[in-house]
C-alpha cells in the first residue's frame, strides 16, 4: 500500500484534537487536517508554542481553522479543565489523537505525584480520553487514536512498581513502559467499547524512527536522527492513516512496515504478545481508574 498524506480524504466539518500538536509529528499531524479542512483543536502544554504552530501552519493555510488550548497531561486537574473547556465549546468530537508524550527525560514526577514517562504518556491520555468520550460519542464516525512505539516490544508493566520507585531509576524502561501502556489502552478501549456496542473505533499507531524533538535529552538519539531517522511529516502518516481510512478500522494498529518497522511505508503493523495480553490491560485498565480517580462508562 503506498498511501502519503496528500491521498488523505477531505476532512471538512470534522472536529479533531492533537494532543501535542505545535512540534514533531503532532504538528504535521495538525497541519495535515487542517489542510483537508478540519477543525483542529491544538492541545498544547505551552501556549506560546502553540500559536507559533497556529501561525506556521496558517502561513500555507491561510483558511486552516485551528484553536490552540492549554493542556497539561503531567496534570490531572489541568487535564480535567480542558476537557471541560472543550465541552464548553464543541458539540462533538471526531477524531481524538493522544499523541503528546515525553521520552527519557530526567527523573521526574508529574502534579500528581507519578513518575513523568507513565503519567504523562499514559495516565494522562487514560484520564483526557475519558473525560472526553462523551463528546466523542456525539461524532457519527469516530476514532480515538492512541500512538504508541517500536519501544513497546521491549517494555513490561511493572505492576508493583508502576513509577519506579522501588529501583533504581532507569529512563528507558520507564519509557518503553510507558509505550506498552498506550498500546494495552488502545486495545483494552477497543474491547471495552465493542461489548458496549459503541460506534467508538479505538486504534493505535506508531511513526517508526521519526526525528523529532521528542529525542532532545539524548546527544546520541541526536546524532542518529541525522542520518538514521525518517521525517516526521513521513513518521505522521501512519497516524493519519488509522484516523481517516474506512481500511484501517480492519486492523488496531498501524505503522511504518519496513525495517524493523523503524521506517518504510505505512502498514499492519505487529503487535508484540505483551501487548495483546488481556489480563494485564485489564489490570492496567483497573490500576489506571483507581490512580487517576476516573471511572470509564459509568
Amino acid at each position: 500500500m503506498k498511501w502519503n498524506a496528500e491521498k488523505m480524504r477531505d476532512q471538512t466539518g470534522k472536529v479533531v484534537i492533537v494532543t501535542g500538536s505545535n512540534t514533531g509529528i503532532g504538528f504535521h499531524m495538525a497541519e495535515a487536517f487542517a489542510s483537508k479542512g478540519a477543525t483542529v483543536i491544538l492541545a498544547c502544554r505551552n501556549m506560546e508554542k502553540a500559536e507559533k504552530a497556529k501561525n506556521r501552519i496558517l502561513s500555507k493555510n491561510p483558511s486552516a481553522y485551528l484553536i490552540p488550548v492549554q493542556l497539561d497531561l503531567a496534570n490531572l486537574s489541568n487535564v480535567k479543565q480542558f476537557s471541560e473547556k472543550i465541552q464548553a465549546t464543541q458539540k462533538r468530537i471526531d477524531i481524538l489523537i493522544n499523541n503528546a508524550g515525553v521520552m527519557i527525560p530526567p527523573k521526574s514526577k508529574t502534579a500528581d505525584g507519578f513518575e513523568l514517562q507513565i503519567g504523562t504518556n499514559h495516565l494522562g491520555h487514560f484520564a483526557l480520553t475519558a473525560h472526553l468520550l462523551p463528546l466523542i460519542e456525539n461524532s457519527e464516525k469516530p476514532r480515538i487514536i492512541t500512538l504508541s512505539s517500536i519501544v513497546h516490544n521491549i517494555g513490561s508493566i511493572d505492576f508493583d512498581d508502576l513509577n519506579g520507585e522501588k529501583k533504581r531509576y532507569n529512563k528507558w524502561r520507564m519509557y518503553s513502559q510507558s509505550k506498552l501502556a498506550n498500546i494495552l489502552f488502545a486495545l483494552e478501549l477497543r474491547r471495552r467499547l465493542k461489548e458496549r456496542g459503541s460506534h467508538i473505533q479505538s486504534l493505535c499507531s506508531h511513526p517508526g524512527y521519526s526525528a523529532t524533538d521528542l529525542q532532545r535529552h539524548s546527544l546520541l538519539w541526536r546524532f542518529l536522527n541525522l542520518f538514521a531517522a525518517i521525517s516526521a511529516k513521513k513518521g505522521a502518516e501512519p497516524t493519519l492513516y488509522a484516523a481517516t481510512e474506512e481500511e484501517a478500522i480492519s486492523h488496531p494498529y498501524w505503522g511504518t512496515v519496513g525495517l524493523f518497522e523503524a521506517r518504510g511505508r505505512t502498514g499492519k503493523a505487529r503487535i508484540n504478545a505483551k501487548a495483546m495480553n488481556e489480563v494485564d490491560a485489564a489490570r492496567l485498565w483497573e490500576m489506571s481508574e483507581e490512580l487517576t480517580k476516573i471511572s470509564y462508562f459509568v
